[in-house]
């Protein structure tokens, strides 16, 4: 099983004039068949608190932060903090992921399916039983 890791886009431009970065076939390892954002979550929210099966999405915070926790099928845990509009992170299928945003972030998120509702785990337990198969 893979592992969740940060990847970093080219940014061009400079801070006089600002900075582009594009995410495209060749910097994005898959094809991308959805692209969603959120925004104005409340600092004591935590979102995500779910698995993909089979997805794996790329997560950028274009502006804020965001503190992506991670746990692997075979227990490892790890956090990861977004605050750089060209750096994502990585997260492959069947890695249980949660997010907290500062105020002001917006996340942005490449994934590699549809949404399907039926592809999600959303049930911690049932994660973890996954993770007794292996």
């Amino acid at each position: 099983m893979a592992s969740p890791k940060k990847i970093t886009l080219s940014k061009h431009g400079a801070s006089a004039l600002g900075y582009l970065t594009a995410a495209e076939a060749g910097n994005i390892p898959f094809p991308m068949k959805r692209v969603f954002w959120t925004y104005f979550t409340p600092e004591r929210i935590l979102r995500g608190k779910h698995a993909h099966k089979r997805t794996t999405v790329i997560v950028f915070a274009l502006t804020g932060k965001i503190i992506i926790t991670t746990e692997t099928l075979s227990g490892r845990k790890q956090t990861f903090v977004l605050d750089k509009p060209n750096v994502g992170l990585l997260i492959p299928p069947m890695i249980w992921h949660t997010q907290r945003y500062s105020h002001t972030a917006i996340q942005l998120a490449l994934a590699d399916h549809p949404f399907d509702e039926k592809e999600y785990i959303r049930n911690y337990k049932k994660f973890q039983t996954y993770a007794k198969k292996i």
